[in-house]
């Protein structure tokens, strides 16, 4: 069975004008590629009902799926119902599976049904309806010259979940003879695409050809990926992940299944497996690593106070840290971190800590310790460890990857890691 055509159709005056940049149609590649699929074509068009009609009558004729994604919404400017109707010449009705579903999502925010949400039930005649779990709009699929189209939400979230749970399902089954494509995702922390290439090249320099080798790089963690499109590729491919493994080791945050989680999440679930808790005292980050921690549902089990000290005054006001300390040693420094930690767990209870102290910058830098230097402290309450860092990221980069270093810190301590990060090793200053 050859492969199908696979379009794209986004909608919306926010993409045209660059008020939001689409990362949507990212995701669906994302989703086929794991299929064995590729999308051949992908057009964005403006809030027009009559440029959306003749859109949608062009790709229906090239495409055997295509992918429609915005206008589902409540306002007059979401069209793509209206459109469908008049592409597939058919009425506009009230559905009831979308009633019913608009009527369950207002009881459960405590919010009136009114028109504009009811404009969310109104759907071609005969269309099938795609369950959105997250919010008020349902999918829904028609046919159309042959052409299988589906129509999707443009809020990101709603359309991963829809399409993981039910379009890319839907699809495999239509073409099955296209799951060729096998991938295994690696959430990595602590390693730049070009240092973990060089690892890569410098240890495993025979790697094959048949096995694609794919990074993807984001703030905090970067995503490898092996690829495989064929049998020979199958076969070979868990000895050479497990080379990669012994290559990577503990800066491997987690083998992705589904939906990637936080570094923060893995934290939390590895202190609620072990029935630990844990505090936090900040000075440069002010508070982040709190807030990744609290962020995730389930943090109170583990996480009962934490304490953010920007101040001298504070510092020793909150967490007893001698005034003598900070004059000898100044705020950023390991007599101060370990004061910090001690403080926290004292005020606390908790069983683990992370403390951090540090500049941020652009200002307060000097010569012995420029912008961009950090102490931390971590671990359990009976053995904390220190290290002193200089890291020069701009004062947002610097805050979000030193409250994530943190917490890969205590990651590793509950794992009970011997190997020692590459950031430690490249970036300790003493």
């Amino acid at each position: 069975m050859p492969k199908p055509n696979i379009q794209l159709l986004l909608t919306g005056n926010e993409l045209m004008t660059g008020d939001i940049v689409d990362s949507n149609s990212a995701m669906i590649a994302q989703q086929f590629k794991g299929l064995g699929l590729d999308i051949s074509r992908k057009v964005t068009i403006a809030d027009n009902i009559t440029a959306l009609v003749n859109e949608i009558n062009l790709l229906a004729k090239q495409a055997d799926i295509l992918i429609i994604n915005g206008g589902l919404g409540p306002t007059i400017d979401d069209l793509t119902a209206q459109a469908l109707a008049k592409a597939t010449q058919v009425e506009l009705v009230e559905h009831s599976e979308a009633l019913a579903h608009l009527t369950v999502w207002c009881e459960k925010r405590d919010v009136k049904l009114n028109a504009p949400n009811l404009k969310q039930a109104i759907l071609p005649q005969g269309c099938s309806i795609i369950a959105n779990k997250e919010g008020s709009a349902v999918g829904f699929k028609v046919t159309h010259l042959a052409c299988e189209i589906y129509c999707t939400p443009g809020v990101p979230r709603e359309l991963q979940t829809m399409m993981a749970e039910q379009i890319a399902p839907d699809i495999a089954k239509k073409f099955p003879n296209q799951l060729m494509t096998d991938v295994i995702r690696l959430q990595i922390f602590g390693l730049g695409e070009s240092t973990l290439q060089k690892m890569i090249d410098e240890q495993l320099p025979n790697w094959p050809e048949n096995i694609e080798l794919g990074f993807r790089a984001g703030m905090p963690l970067l995503e490898v990926k092996l690829t495989t499109t064929n049998q020979e590729g199958h076969k070979s491919k868990l000895e050479w992940y497990s080379k990669l493994v012994n290559v990577l080791g503990d800066h491997i945050i987690a083998k992705i299944e589904n939906t990637p989680l936080s570094l923060a999440k893995h934290v939390l679930l590895e202190l609620t497996e072990k029935n630990l808790k844990i505090t936090t005292a900040e000075s440069c980050t002010g508070g982040m690593i709190a807030s990744l921690l609290t962020k995730e549902a389930g943090a109170s089990t583990c996480f009962e106070a934490g304490f953010v000290t920007y101040s001298n005054k504070m510092k020793t006001k909150l967490l007893e840290v001698t005034k003598k300390s900070l004059e000898q040693h100044g705020a950023v420094s390991k007599d101060v971190v370990l004061s910090m930690a001690k403080g926290a767990l004292e005020k606390s209870s908790a069983d683990l800590v992370i403390a951090v102290s540090g500049i941020a910058g652009p200002d307060g830098g000097s010569i012995e310790k420029p912008v961009g230097t950090v102490w931390v402290a971590w671990g359990y309450k009976n053995n904390i460890k220190t290290v002193g860092l200089l890291i020069p990221l701009s004062r947002r980069y610097f805050q979000k990857y030193v409250a994530n270093m943190c917490l890969d810190l205590i990651r590793r301590e509950l794992m009970g890691s011997i190997q020692t990060a590459h950031y430690i090793i490249e970036r300790k200053i003493s």
